[in-house]
């Protein structure tokens, strides 16, 4: 019985991360900002799924290692699309949010004429 309130705990927990995650992709104002909370809590999220269905299949007899895989994968593989999507975005001259409204302060000032 307290099995299955920690899978359910855990279920509640990863939907709540990976819907956090997605709110933030949408919400947050620049690619610099969007590119990190949110697969943060993705990430956190999926973990969470994860282990409630390893603990769920493993108490029934029906453990595999296939959700361990994964996870190793996602800590592997996260990472490194984060740091590649960074390095596109720097070498693209993306701007962020402090950027643009630096830009737009000097743009308004009387006697810039740039």
């Amino acid at each position: 019985m307290n099995g299955e309130w920690l899978v359910a705990l855990l279920l509640v927990i990863g939907v709540l991360f990976t819907l956090l995650g997605s709110l933030a992709q949408i919400l947050l104002p620049d690619f610099n900002s969007r590119l990190n909370g949110p697969s943060k809590a993705s990430t956190l999220g999926l973990l969470a799924l994860l282990l409630a269905s390893a603990l769920h299949f493993g108490a029934n007899g029906q453990g595999s290692w296939h959700e361990l895989l994964i996870v190793l994968m996602l800590f592997i593989a996260a990472p490194i699309g984060s740091a590649v999507l960074a390095q596109a975005a720097l070498r693209r001259n993306v701007p962020s949010v402090a950027d643009v409204r630096h830009i737009a302060k000097d743009a308004g000032e009387p006697g810039n004429s740039d």
